[in-house]
């Protein structure tokens, strides 16, 4: 027989077999397919979702050919790259003149003759809406012109033609709560507009802005402000002009010469489609070029596909194990007929090849269906429409050869078991026993320790591709470890009930399909563990490193100016009515020496000062900051630096926040509600202690003895008379020793605070206060129509005062890609736990039935399903959880290098790398996973035993 007569008789009889046991075959094809998809379709979202030259062009220019930009620079010679964004002057340049003296430049002149052009011009404004008031962004641009198109695009209604009528993006609705027809009021020069349409712009969805015809309100806007001096002026930004050039010729390479010799920088479509050569740009010869190293991508893309198709293996390997368990008969009869073990084992991977296709093929296409169904949710989560669905042909036939490849490399170990049964344990059913290698778990073990030392060192060394090298060994490592760990798993059930004790024999006892599925499922959950505890502690960093403007879950109303505390009531009736207000309220109030510099500032030295005299000496001075520091970095560690950036002598150098609307002082007026509510102390002695008119202190380095000095200037200005009558001549200075209470180190990073001043106790030091602020304690976070709401109040209050809230840190995508590498894992393991419950029914029928006879009731066979998956699945999470940790740990010590050695060219910055274990994640996998993985074995068991004959 010829070999390719051989092969087509294998894959006959293995086409044949795949259609015979559809289930087992829907099985491999769906583990070959699943990976194939998600690989295809995070291809096609990646492609199309990055934005080409051409689509980024789009998102500037719309159809139009050309974007001109004065830089204000004046009439004066400038030079740019082809892609209109680095522009500067030329070496040889003269000085630029001061802005006052530049001459303005006729941008349209510099436009190719023949050209039509729409100018854009854009400000912010604070609207009406719904809810009340917003800030946004008007821009006032011609977007029902074709030269827009692509650019700006109509979702709703018409767009704005008449200098009435404005267009507002989706967004911008959404928020606002407006619908197309309704008002909208531009606050100051009070003109109204008609919301004709609702437009987006598929380069930012996410945009809220509105768009109004050209003069439809920057210029009424001026000649209202130039009426009444109470309206302030709108703050237009610079000019833009989209341009089309002549048909045919569009805007030219010596276009935009020209137009640099006029001081303009153009955006040029086809200059930035077909670039000139260097030597014809002459900013080229100043740019210097570089190539960028894609070595350690390469290497991380390179390792993941490899640990990819590990897992597909892995995980589909077991089940072509089965197909060749049930079709021992079968093979057996090839080998009867002549057969050689080649062609037993051309039989087997025969039907990787099939099923690896047809995974492959399904994959693919399902990756494109998913693609486009959820194209529109994609493209919302991101921001952005797609220009096209970008496919790139190689890339997804390399995927597809990929499912392939895979398919038969799974199929691989379960043909040379295949080729090397005898033919009569084939046809009698009957398997011969097999010791364990006694090798591999120590090669594994070796292995495991060189790869976790080798991460290690990688981590330490700041070396990424020693850290992915060591992680991969290591998870090797441990792969050759598994037939000693699932052998050891029999030992444990001596004192367990009947079916658990069967589950972990019957484990240990088959090792060779139960190490793959619980190698597939350590495999998955090792990636995902890793990812999630990096994820995880660079949040906890991020999370350490903000600084926020207020203490958690409060909101402060503040007055603009001294001559506006009248306002401050109805402001906080706006906050009260609108804000999610938990509790009372707690009153701020200023304090000065001689004349506000708030009002005084103009003149230096026209105004008082007033603050605490820090200490010197250890605890008073900050030992990270001046003479000695660096060689004190040199020697600490990171934790020891942590703890001394957290001391009361070294937080007030690494941050000074001013929020509550004080000087840098940070000294304030309050009483014991502001303590509660603001500072969170919650001790009767302090409250006491400022009833009796003492000082509360928190920061305790400026202490000494239990008193602070307190140093004021008593500057007054001449212009303000009132307090220059009372306090003739020089200034004066007053140093006062008061006694405080000291509040506990903890309190020392209170936004805005560093002190508390009792009313009475400021006025006996000459000093002079105000109301100026109320703060309140918060439910939650409010929502935009609460804070709409709340601006129109105090808008209508007369504008004099503002409210803001704690600064939380911007929210990102984290809580997301954890709960999605939590499916994912869990996902496999449900799989991986799966196929091997099918293999130890195929196994273990004959024991079963011997259970049976002998009284087993027929529960048996459910609960033993359940352990065997429970099993599989809770050993390859917790060793998983164990394989993840070590790359991830590896990585962080990267990371602690880095801020090291920044940490040692700045002691002030900080060196805090923590690592944060994902335990909800972890939790997610190793007790709701492995549980419900059993249930649903149990659950899908039949409980029937069916009549057999016991072989032999």
């Amino acid at each position: 027989m010829s070999l390719f007569s051989g092969w087509r008789a294998a894959f006959r009889i293995a086409r044949r077999d795949a259609v015979r046991a559809k289930g087992r075959s829907a099985l491999v094809v769906a583990m070959i397919a699943l990976p194939v998809l998600g690989v295809t379709a995070a291809d096609l979202t990646y492609r199309s979702a990055l934005p080409t030259v051409a689509e980024d062009l789009t998102a500037d220019l719309g159809a139009a050919d050309a974007l001109f930009i004065d830089q204000g620079m004046g009439p004066v010679r400038l030079e740019q790259m082809p892609d209109g964004v680095m522009w500067g002057t030329p070496e040889d340049a003269p000085d630029t003149l001061p802005e006052d003296e530049r001459k303005p430049v006729d941008v349209p002149a510099t436009f190719p003759k023949g050209s039509r052009y729409l100018t854009e011009q854009s400000l912010p404004a604070s609207v009406t809406t719904r809810h009340g008031i917003t800030d946004t962004q008007i821009t006032e641009l011609a977007v029902a012109d074709p030269l827009l198109r692509g650019r700006v695009e109509l979702t709703e209604g018409a767009y704005p033609k008449a200098k009435d009528e404005i267009a507002a993006t989706g967004a911008f609705l959404k928020a606002s709560g407006l619908s197309v027809g309704d008002r909208v009021t531009v606050r100051g020069p009070e003109q109204a507009y008609t919301l004709t349409g609702a437009v987006e712009l598929p380069a930012d969805l996410k945009s809220e802005s509105l768009f109004a015809v050209p003069g439809a309100v920057i210029a009424p806007w001026q000649k209202t402000a130039d009426g009444d001096k109470e309206i302030l002026p709108p703050q237009a930004g610079d000019r833009k002009w989209l341009v089309q050039g002549p048909s045919g010729a569009g805007v030219t390479w010596s276009d935009v010469l020209a137009a640099n010799d006029k001081g303009v920088v153009v955006r040029a479509r086809q200059v930035v489609l077909d670039p000139p050569p260097d030597s014809e740009v002459p900013m080229a010869a100043q740019m210097g070029g570089g190539e960028t190293d894609n070595a350690e991508m390469t290497a991380a893309t390179l390792t993941v596909a490899a640990m990819a198709v590990l897992e597909i293996v892995l995980l589909a390997g077991p089940a072509f194990a089965v197909g060749a368990r049930r079709s021992r008969r079968q093979l057996g009869l090839v080998g009867s007929c002549g057969g050689t073990r080649g062609q037993v084992r051309a039989v087997v991977l025969a039907g990787g090849a099939v099923l690896g296709g047809v995974g492959a093929v399904a994959g693919v296409g399902a990756g494109f269906g998913l693609t486009a169904l959820f194209r529109p949710m994609i493209e919302d989560f991101t921001g952005r429409r797609f220009g096209e669905l970008t496919v790139q042909p190689w890339e997804i036939l390399a995927i597809a050869v990929l499912g392939l490849v895979t398919g038969v490399l799974a199929a691989l170990a379960p043909a040379i078991v295949a080729g090397r049964q005898s033919v009569l344990e084939s046809l009698t059913g009957r398997r011969g026993s097999r010791r364990s290698s006694r090798v591999l778990p120590v090669v594994g073990s070796v292995v495991l320790a060189g790869g976790v030392a080798l991460a290690v060192y990688g981590g330490v060394s700041g070396n990424i591709k020693l850290v992915a090298g060591g992680s991969v060994l290591a998870e090797l490592g441990l792969l050759g470890c598994i037939p000693v760990i699932v052998g050891f798993l029999g030992r444990l059930g001596r004192r367990l009930p009947l079916t658990p004790r069967i589950a972990l024999r019957d484990a240990a006892r088959n090792r060779g399909r139960t190490a793959p599925a619980v190698a597939a499922v350590m495999a998955a959950v090792a990636g995902s563990v890793a990812i999630a505890t990096y994820t995880s502690s660079n949040a906890a960093e991020q999370a350490y490193d903000h600084q926020p403007d207020l203490t958690a879950g409060t909101a402060a109303v503040m007055a603009f100016d001294t001559s506006q505390k009248a306002n401050l009531p109805r402001a906080r009736a706006a906050v009260e009515q609108n804000y999610p207000v938990n509790g009372g309220r707690a009153d701020v109030g200023r304090v000065w020496a001689g004349s506000d510099c708030s009002v005084y500032y103009e003149e230096e030295n026209d105004c008082g000062t007033i603050g605490l005299v820090k200490p010197t000496g250890e605890g008073h001075s900050c030992p990270l900051k001046g003479k000695g520091a660096k060689e004190l970095a040199l020697r600490i560690s990171a934790d020891e630096h942590k703890r001394l950036m957290n001391s009361p002598a070294c937080v007030d150098e690494r941050w000074t926040s001013v929020s509550l609307g004080n000087d840098d002082s940070k000294i304030v007026i309050g009483d014991a509600g502001l303590l509660t509510s603001y500072v969170k102390l919650d001790d009767p002695a302090a409250a006491k202690a400022l009833a009796a008119g003492t000082p509360v202190l928190l920061n305790p380095a400026y202490a000494e003895n239990g008193e602070v000095t307190l140093k004021a200037v008593h500057t007054y200005s001449e212009r303000d008379k009132e307090n220059r009558a009372l306090h003739p001549g020089k200034a004066r200075t007053t140093t006062d020793r008061l006694k405080v209470y000291v509040a506990p180190d903890r309190y020392a990073a209170t936004p805005g605070i560093r002190m508390i001043l009792p009313q009475r106790t400021a006025e006996k030091l000459g000093l002079h206060t105000e109301e100026h602020a109320s703060v309140y304690t918060l439910s939650r976070e409010p929502n935009d129509a609460e804070r709409q709401a709340t601006d129109a109040a105090i808008e209508q209050a007369g504008n004099r005062a503002y409210v803001m809230t704690a600064s939380g840190m911007q929210e990102d995508d984290d809580a997301a890609i954890l709960l999605i590498l939590a499916l994912f894992a869990g996902v496999v393991t449900l799989g991986a736990a799966a196929i091997t419950t099918g293999l130890s029914k195929a196994d273990a029928e004959a024991d079963l039935t011997t259970l049976s006879a002998v009284g087993a009731p027929p529960g048996v066979r459910r609960s033993l399903s359940g352990f065997q998956c429970l099993v599989v699945a809770l050993t390859g999470v917790l060793l998983g959880t164990l394989a993840g940790i070590v790359p991830a740990v590896a990585l962080r010590l990267t990371d602690l290098r880095a801020a090291m050695a920044d940490m040692r060219a700045d002691p002030m910055e900080s060196a805090y790398t923590p690592i944060v274990m994902p335990w909800e994640t972890i939790a997610l996998l190793a007790l709701v996973v492995p549980v419900l993985a059993g249930l649903l074995a149990a659950a899908l068991t039949s409980s029937r035993q069916k009549l057999a004959r016991r072989a032999g």
